[in-house]
């Protein structure tokens, strides 16, 4: 027993196995897009997986590493989402070529905003931000319903279909990869440090609020380019795509897997989907039975599956050193 948890430590530490897995996976979406491996089906949930998996890691930099408590993420989401499909429809419709520059656009859009939002919001404490990114995905969801040009209440419809499962994939190892290196960098030491006790981080010289900043703003982004994803998934949005329950259930995702963890994002954006899909035959009960989730967690569990925990593989080899000292 003891040599085969002593195998399974080894293989977890080595270093090529998250290339690997890469590999494999982005070789798996190529030729379930391409070759018929998959029906429609499983491939819009496997994409939209990929879809969570953004998400929740963005949203879990600002709750989970940063440990404040955003829930107006959805906000986010329809920013980069109508960013990008007015470029794609409405200014350069027929040149899907621009759709790489298009989920750019939305993240930068939604970053943007993020910035200003934060400016305001991280002068005061607590509880307070929840508050305000409430009122901040209000105020998205009433001006999009309020804004001819952008279709008001009835939307965008006859969205170009260029959210592929490769591109999605993609997409989700790419914020991983930025959110991890961000994390184990120096601003990502300031970030925890802000979590574990930002009066004492400000006395040892942490600028809190450049920080705080910072990393709302990356959230943002990155919420912006799965707003954007989604949208090309889709091909129709409307202001009620994203309303509170949109962020209720990136919220579940987040608390399910494990805040503080990118291992979690993955697990729960994996867990969530594969639920969701599965409760889809219970209609509106299902928008009763996921919120419940995030109830039982909060009582139970508040930390999540892998609450401030991570797998080797996410670690950088000074980090995963430095653990092997400690144990």
């Amino acid at each position: 027993m003891e040599n085969t948890r002593r195998f399974c430590v080894r293989v977890a530490e080595c270093r090529w196995i998250l290339p690997l897995l890469f590999a494999a996976g982005l070789a798996f979406c190529v030729i379930a897009e391409s070759g018929g491996l998959l029906n429609s089906y499983t491939r819009f949930a496997l994409t939209t997986m990929a879809v969570n998996v953004i998400l929740c890691a963005s949203l879990n930099l600002v709750n989970g590493y940063l440990g404040e408590f955003s829930v107006g993420h959805a906000g986010f989401m329809a920013l980069g989402a109508y960013a990008s499909a007015m470029l794609t429809t409405r200014l350069f419709p027929q040149m899907p070529a621009l759709f790489i520059p298009a989920l750019l656009a939305g993240g930068l859009v939604a970053a943007g905003i993020g910035f200003l939002l934060a400016l305001l919001s991280f002068k005061t404490r607590g509880d307070y931000l929840a508050i305000i990114t409430l009122a901040f995905l209000m105020i998205v969801k009433s001006a999009l319903e309020n804004i001819p040009w952008v279709g008001g209440p009835r939307g965008i419809a006859g969205i170009p279909t260029l959210t592929t499962l490769p591109v999605a994939f993609v997409a989700a190892a790419a914020t991983l990869w930025t959110i991890r290196n961000l994390i184990f960098s120096k601003f990502g030491r300031a970030v925890v440090a802000i979590r574990e006790d930002e009066i004492a981080a400000n006395a040892m010289g942490v600028r809190t609020r450049e920080a705080k900043i910072l990393a709302f703003s990356v959230s943002s982004f990155f919420g912006g380019v799965a707003g954007a994803l989604l949208a090309h998934q889709i091909t129709f949005i409307n202001p009620g795509s994203f309303d509170i329950i949109k962020s209720t259930e990136i919220l579940v995702m987040v608390y399910l897997g494990g805040i503080g963890s990118l291992a979690g994002s993955v697990l729960g954006a994996v867990i969530f989907t594969l639920l969701s899909e599965a409760l889809r035959e219970f209609g509106t009960w299902r928008m009763v039975i996921l919120p419940l989730i995030l109830v039982l967690l909060m009582l139970f569990r508040p930390r999540g599956i892998m609450g401030l925990k991570e797998l080797p593989w996410f670690l950088p080899r000074r980090e995963l050193a430095t653990r092997r000292k400690k144990s």
